[in-house]
C-alpha cells in the first residue's frame, strides 16, 4: 500500500490523532477515537491503526491505553516531495521568436508548475519551466504546448537539448545543440525543418531540457 494513498477512514483518524495530541499533549484510546469517527467497532479502529502502524505513520505500545506516536505528517511528507517551478513564459521550437528583455529566454507569466522529485532525477534548484510554442522538436517528444523542464546553466553538451538566445537577433529558440567550430548548429527534431547555422559568438546557452511535460 503507498504511503500517500491512505483511506478517508485512515486520514480521518489520523488527522483526530494529531488534533488530540495538540490539544491534549498525549495520545487518544481506541474508543476515543472510535467516537470522534463514527466508528463503532474498536476492532475496526484497531483495524486501521494496524494499516497505519504497517506504513509506518504511527507506533503503537499495546501494552498502554494511550500508546499512540504519530512518526510522520502525511501531509508535510507529501508536500517535501513536491517541486514549485515557475512557468517564466514561452519557448519557440520552431523559427526563433523575439524576446522583448534583453539576453533572456522567457517574459514573466504567473504560472507555476508542480512536479514530484522523482521526476526531476535529483537535479538541483536551478530550474525553471517554459511553454513550447511551434513543431520543430516533435519527433524529440516535445510538442505544441508542452512544458520543458530547464536547468539553468550555460553550456551544453553536444545533443542536447538547449535554450538558446540569439544575441544579434535578440531571439530565443529551442533545438539540439552541436559546436562546429567557427559554427553552431541548432538542429531541429522535425525532418520538415532545417538546422540552423549561426557563428558561436552569437550564441549564448540559456538552459538545458532535463524533463518534458506533456499536455493533453
Amino acid at each position: 500500500m503507498d504511503k500517500d494513498k491512505l483511506s478517508d477512514r485512515q486520514h480521518g483518524i489520523l488527522r483526530f490523532i494529531q488534533g488530540f495530541l495538540a490539544d491534549n499533549g498525549y495520545p487518544p484510546t481506541i474508543r476515543e477515537i472510535g467516537e470522534a469517527t463514527g466508528i463503532s467497532s474498536t476492532s475496526v479502529v484497531d483495524y486501521n491503526l494496524k494499516a497505519l502502524e504497517r506504513l509506518g505513520i504511527i507506533r503503537r505500545d499495546r501494552e498502554v491505553s494511550r500508546g499512540i506516536d504519530v512518526l510522520v505528517d502525511p501531509i508535510r511528507r507529501a508536500l517535501s516531495n513536491i517541486v514549485r517551478l515557475p512557468v517564466l513564459g514561452r519557448i519557440a521550437a520552431g523559427e526563433p521568436i523575439p524576446v522583448p528583455e534583453e539576453n533572456a529566454a522567457y517574459a514573466d507569466e504567473d504560472e507555476v508548475l508542480e512536479l514530484t522529485r522523482d521526476i526531476l532525477r535529483g537535479y538541483g534548484d536551478e530550474l525553471y519551466a517554459l511553454r513550447v510554442q511551434g513543431n520543430s522538436m516533435i519527433d524529440a517528444l516535445v510538442n505544441d504546448g508542452d512544458i520543458v523542464v530547464m536547468r539553468q546553466q550555460h553550456m551544453v553538451e553536444n545533443g542536447e537539448m538547449a535554450a538558446v538566445w540569439l544575441k544579434d537577433e535578440r531571439e530565443t529558440t529551442l533545438k539540439r545543440f552541436y559546436s562546429e567550430g567557427p559554427l553552431v548548429r541548432l538542429q531541429p527534431a522535425n525532418p520538415t525543418m532545417k538546422p540552423l547555422f549561426v557563428p558561436a559568438g552569437n550564441v549564448e546557452i540559456q538552459g538545458k531540457v532535463v524533463a518534458v511535460v506533456r499536455q493533453a
